[in-house]
């Protein structure tokens, strides 16, 4: 009786990316005019789309048979400034009859809208408030395209390149006024020390993080000294 042959995970990733290939394929002849293009990554499939197709793209991938892409796992943006267009928005979907999943991306700039999605995924709504919120992209056709993470009044998208470390104003709660508020980022120059080494010494002869520092005290643990312990 013959042995079974032993399925090795080169062999499984091959078979992955075989069947990734042949529904990227499918994808490519039905959707033509909208899709620019894939590849795969990781035995992960990604889609490029273009944002004005965004919406029919998302559609078939849920609804057609060979597809089945039902839930919208994830709405999120990849900023890249030196591009004229900045924003990769990225659609993560998940099909459970498949057992797959599939990344579509598209590209924006700051000023162009990209279409929502919400009237296809509500999960969308949160998704793409958090994009706006944090990127500064905007969605045409939204319900409520508002901020979600940050205040209301909070000034710039955090997750852009250009944008501040410190931020430009900071929250706090005043004591004399008895309540919040909000002022600008005063940070003097000449105290902002980034060294994230400790300077402080160790209690012990053991040498830690941060003691290659500081001067060495003759002084280790409990102040015994250390030059009179030596000698005896």
């Amino acid at each position: 009786m013959a042995k079974k042959k032993k399925t090795t995970t080169k062999t499984k990733k091959a078979q992955i990316d075989e069947i990734l290939l042949d529904v990227a394929d499918h994808i490519k002849e039905s959707l033509e005019d909208a899709v620019t293009g894939h590849e795969i990554q990781k035995s992960e499939l990604i889609v490029y789309a273009k944002a004005e197709s965004i919406k029919d793209v998302l559609k078939f991938l849920r609804d057609d048979r060979e597809c089945y892409f039902s839930q919208l796992v994830d709405v999120t943006a990849v900023d890249y400034p030196e591009r004229v267009q900045r924003f990769d928005v990225v659609y993560n979907l998940l099909s459970m009859r498949q057992n797959m999943r599939i990344r579509v991306k598209i590209s924006t700039d700051e000023h162009t809208p990209v279409p929502s999605v919400v009237s296809l995924f509500n999960a969308a709504n949160w998704f793409e408030r958090e994009v706006w919120d944090m990127y500064g992209v905007m969605f045409s056709g939204h319900p409520d395209l508002r901020r979600i993470l940050t205040d209301y009044g909070f000034e710039g998208h955090p997750l852009r390149k250009e944008f501040p470390l410190t931020g430009f104003n900071e929250v706090r709660y005043d004591e004399q006024q008895g309540r919040v508020i909000y002022e600008p980022v005063q940070l003097q120059q000449d105290f902002r020390n980034f060294d994230a080494v400790s300077p402080w010494e160790g209690m012990t002869d053991v040498q830690l993080p941060g003691d290659e520092k500081a001067m060495k005290q003759n002084f280790g643990f409990r102040g015994i000294d250390k030059k009179e312990a030596e000698n005896g």
